[in-house]
């Protein structure tokens, strides 16, 4: 096993953004499924008293109702004891995966009394709060496959109606000028790199993504679209996309990997990006995405988003936005090329499209990404995976959270090399980290750009305005 030698962020410091997540963030967000399911419950028991239906069917719901209420509860121990430090409790034989992987770390960090929420690892404590809200709901009859975010998720996709047709005309208008792009691998180029810009701020549906993209605009995007550029680079605190597109010509009919963060509309930015990617270069043939398997730090992509969201933008009743004739027929043919690329296997998951919540046996190639364990150690405990990312062209890690199991949420010193933070991962297949900062970690940074930028804003490792955009080659 790698052992990095800098400790990792915990919530003993107060300064830290960990502290803040463990105080503020964590509580709102147990709140928020309380929330929830206290609507569900009351639609449940207004049901069980006033439907006609037949007395199975109001037993089963009241039945449903009582299970919602003992969630509710447990729910709300968690929140109580998170507040007052208590010692983090084992998670119950639930019968999906990781319960020993979790109890076992749980029982190391007892031996030096690190085992309550402020005292363990960041990373750690945060992978099992979810490992162990999904625990809630498995163990139950009623709500076995309930996402306690679903409803959050599809309200916020459902918002992004104007930049999702905006997306939509840009790749229609890009389809007109298929052969004179293909003509010159340098026009190739500069989609990439504004892909690579639609995908690393994919999250943020304010910010100005994509609004120029057709031929006769690439002489703008590389003169009077440089001031633009020139804005978001002052942002960007590492920039290998230059290496991530020598790497990405190197391949003919390859395959590339998303190892996905956030469902809705990130996940739509993805989608578009694979899309561009086998049908505009010659260089990628498929594309393979990487799911969790559960309701994952509240937006992360599951099976069922991602087969919902190419449903959803087929739909023209769900968006929340009043389209042209023309926007609503450039979306429904991005749509239908995305159903297609799914349909014929040019577009896969890495686990099947109908795969359950939970996944059992049949989800277990997604196993490793619910897991605490930092990335470096993923030949050691999935070599499967392992061996399989190894036959990929480029595999890109969206997020926060990914960049943050890539480099094990250690406190390394910022201008620490990429590839020495990536440990044993390193070289192991070309990696493309995209994120924008919303954790302490950062690494790979210029000494003198980190002070000049901490000068600037003390908050920049955390508050979601800046990025980083770390490539590290095969090896």
């Amino acid at each position: 096993m790698f052992e990095p030698p800098f400790p990792p962020y915990d919530p003993t410091d107060k300064s830290g953004f960990s502290y803040d997540t463990v105080v503020k963030r964590w509580p709102v967000i147990l709140t928020s499924i309380v929330d929830q399911l206290h609507r569900e419950n009351h639609d449940l028991q207004l049901y069980s008293q006033h439907a006609s239906d037949p007395e199975q069917q109001k037993a089963s719901a009241a039945e449903k109702l009582e299970e919602g209420k003992a969630i509710i509860e447990q729910i709300s121990k968690v929140k109580y004891q998170m507040a007052r430090d208590h010692v983090m409790e084992p998670i119950p034989q639930d019968g999906e995966p990781h319960v020993e992987l979790y109890n076992s770390e749980l029982e190391r960090l007892a031996e030096s009394s690190r085992n309550t929420w402020f005292t363990a690892p960041w990373l750690y404590a945060e992978c099992y709060l979810y490992r162990f809200l999904r625990s809630m709901f498995t163990q139950t009859k009623h709500w076995h496959d309930y996402d306690p975010f679903g409803h959050q998720k599809l309200d916020v996709f459902r918002k992004s109606g104007n930049s999702i047709y905006r997306i939509a005309t840009m790749m229609h208008e890009l389809g007109k000028e298929k052969s004179m792009i293909e003509a010159n691998p340098e026009n190739l180029k500069v989609f990439f790199q504004e892909m690579i810009q639609m995908c690393l701020w994919g999250n943020a549906t304010d910010l100005s993504l994509l609004t120029h993209m057709s031929l006769t605009d690439i002489e703008r995007l590389q003169t009077v679209e440089k001031e633009a550029q020139t804005a978001r680079q002052a942002f960007i605190m590492r920039d290998d996309q230059e290496a991530a597109w020598d790497q990405l010509r190197t391949s003919v009919d390859g395959r590339v990997d998303f190892v996905l963060d956030n469902s809705g509309f990130e996940l739509f930015t993805d989608l578009v990006f694979a899309d561009w990617l086998v049908t505009y270069t010659p260089y990628v043939a498929k594309v393979v995405f990487h799911p969790k398997l559960i309701p994952w730090f509240v937006s992360d992509v599951t099976p069922p988003d991602f087969k919902q969201t190419i449903t959803s933008i087929s739909d023209p009743a769900f968006l929340q936005s009043t389209p042209t004739p023309e926007q609503q027929d450039h979306l429904n043919e991005l749509a239908a090329r995305l159903k297609q690329h799914v349909e014929s296997g040019v577009f896969s998951m890495s686990v099947p499209l109908d795969n359950p919540l939970g996944g059992g046996g049949t989800g277990k190639e997604a196993n490793f990404w619910t897991t605490p364990v930092p990335y470096w150690n993923m030949a050691t405990y999935d070599n499967e995976l392992w061996q399989d990312l190894r036959k990929s062209s480029l595999v890109i890690f969206k997020g926060d959270l990914n960049y943050r199991k890539l480099t094990g949420d250690i406190q390394w010193p910022a201008w620490t090399p990429f590839t020495e933070a990536l440990g044993p991962l390193a070289g192991s297949f070309p990696l493309l980290s995209l994120r924008t900062n919303k954790a302490d970690v950062a690494v790979g940074l210029d000494k003198e750009k980190v002070r000049e930028t901490e000068e600037r804003d003390a908050k920049w490792r955390v508050n979601g305005k800046f990025a980083l955009i770390s490539f590290a080659a095969r090896s």
